[in-house]
């Protein structure tokens, strides 16, 4: 595996773990709602692993992680269209998108 793709990699787990941290194991939508410092810190970690994503996707377009492209399309929805940022959306990701994108990234750093 590339130096860089590793390091991209890497940035995405850790931006994972950062969001999971920010609930300190007590997922909860209300509170994610109501707390914009918390909403903003969860878009801009997306935003981080969307455009790891996307340098990954530059070097080899054919890495394993799936919804590769979608994950990309969520950084420039949620950059660019900062203002129809919808929470349950972005809920439905952190509660069943990351685990399994977790998941992917650390099988790959282990090869």
């Amino acid at each position: 595996m590339q130096h860089n793709i590793e390091k991209y990699l890497f940035d995405i787990k850790e931006a994972i773990d950062s969001i999971e941290s920010y609930f300190e194991d007590n997922y909860d939508f209300m509170e994610y709602q109501r707390n914009k410092l918390l909403r903003r810190g969860i878009e801009r970690e997306l935003e981080i692993i969307g455009e790891g994503i996307n340098r990954i996707l530059k070097i080899d377009p054919d890495i394993e992680i799936s919804e590769a492209r979608r994950i990309v399309d969520l950084r420039n929805w949620v950059i660019h269209s900062y203002d129809k940022v919808d929470d349950v959306i972005i809920w439905g990701i952190i509660s069943r998108d990351l685990p399994k994108l977790k998941s992917e990234v650390e099988k790959l750093l282990e090869k």
